[in-house]
């Protein structure tokens, strides 16, 4: 009984492997389906102005431009162990948009009459919770560029910073009346890094008024959509909040040293910004660098703002054709609020142009 049962159990095997040696695994691996898969996103018609982009504005900023790149220089990510993509799959995410979204922490915001949206002679006296202020710039640079007449960051009204755990501990109201109107703040690395800063910096600057939006460090040995989960995982969705923001770059740094074809960039980034659009309502903003952008990004993503990284030359040069919404001109920033050094950005547009973008963004 014993034998002739093993016996048919081999006849069987030998018989299955007939039927099927004609398929090799490379046959099996070319059906299978890319893991970075799209979502279907309703694309409206673009929003970028089709006008060339020229010199900054001095008095009335031209139409708002929507556009940038450039990122700044992280310093010690922790980047996550490769993963490797077959590992991981794209599965869409099935999220509620009903459910109303919970602030990271209820902290009251102090009630404040509105008042001129000009630049306080004394900007430390100032309350730091007026809404819709727009405070002039009082920033320095250690490492200061001259852009030319035309370009010089001076010339923008709205100013700006990007921070990370980097910068330690925030005086935020202090920062915000030195010409912080708006800042990114940096929320997550890959797909399991959350900087240990970014709740407190989160709270703060919203609580001293800021406009704030979050950004995510693209992590190329990762899937996409892992990253898209852990940033929505992390990342609150409130009313108000700047677009968030995929910052897109090589970094030396990194553990992951991996340099993807273009089109599997491309690929990554659409898979990992129709996450992000479809849950928190916004397109996202890419920031990169000029030579991520020269090698990947040049004529990609025309119905995309940029925000862009130019920290030697104006981004008319840097990234010719290229219009954009953010432009960081420096690494090297100075500032009341901050111990060392901070990165500093504009808005392309002045008070009219940026109060005007922010009721399209932010609602």
């Amino acid at each position: 009984m014993r034998f002739s049962t093993a016996s048919a159990i081999i006849l069987a095997s030998m018989a299955l492997a007939g039927c099927t040696s004609s398929l090799g695994l490379s046959d099996i691996m070319s059906s299978a389906p890319s893991r970075e898969t799209t979502s279907s996103i309703a694309r409206p018609a673009s929003p970028i102005p089709t006008a060339d982009v020229a010199a900054a504005p001095a008095a009335p900023a031209p139409v708002f431009q929507q556009a940038m790149a450039a990122p700044m220089p992280r310093q010690g990510l922790l980047a996550a162990p490769p993963v490797p993509e077959a590992a991981v799959t794209e599965a869409p995410v099935e999220v509620a948009m009903a459910a109303p979204v919970v602030e990271l922490d209820d902290i009251p915001t102090p009630d404040a009459k509105p008042i001129a949206l000009v630049s306080p002679s004394n900007p430390m006296k100032a309350t730091p919770f007026a809404p819709g202020q727009i405070y002039g710039r009082r920033f320095r640079d250690a490492k200061p560029i001259n852009f030319g007449k035309a370009m010089s960051p001076k010339n923008f009204a709205v100013h700006g910073v990007d921070v990370s755990r980097w910068q330690g501990e925030i005086d935020w109201p202090k920062l915000r009346t030195q010409g912080a109107n708006f800042a990114y703040i940096k929320a997550t690395d890959g797909g399991d890094y959350l900087d240990p800063m970014f709740k407190e910096n989160w709270r703060e600057a919203g609580a001293a008024g800021l406009r704030r939006g979050a950004y995510h460090f693209f992590y190329w040995c990762r899937t996409a959509g892992e990253q898209a989960d852990w940033f929505i995982r992390n990342v609150p969705r409130v009313e108000g909040a700047l677009p968030p923001v995929i910052d897109v770059e090589y970094n030396g740094e990194s553990s992951c040293k991996r340099r993807l074809p273009r089109e599997t960039i491309i690929e990554k980034m659409q898979v990992f910004m129709d996450r992000l659009e479809r849950y928190y309502g916004q397109r996202p903003i890419i920031y990169t660098a000029p030579d991520f952008y020269r090698d990947n990004l040049e004529g990609e993503f025309l119905d995309y703002p940029f925000w862009l990284r130019a920290v030697a030359q104006p981004p008319s040069k840097v990234y010719p054709g290229r219009k954009w919404l953010f432009w960081q001109y420096s690494g090297s920033g100075l500032s009341h609020g901050v111990d060392g050094k901070i990165d500093l950005n504009v808005f392309y547009g002045n008070e009219e142009t940026w109060n005007a973008w922010l009721a399209k963004a932010t609602s």
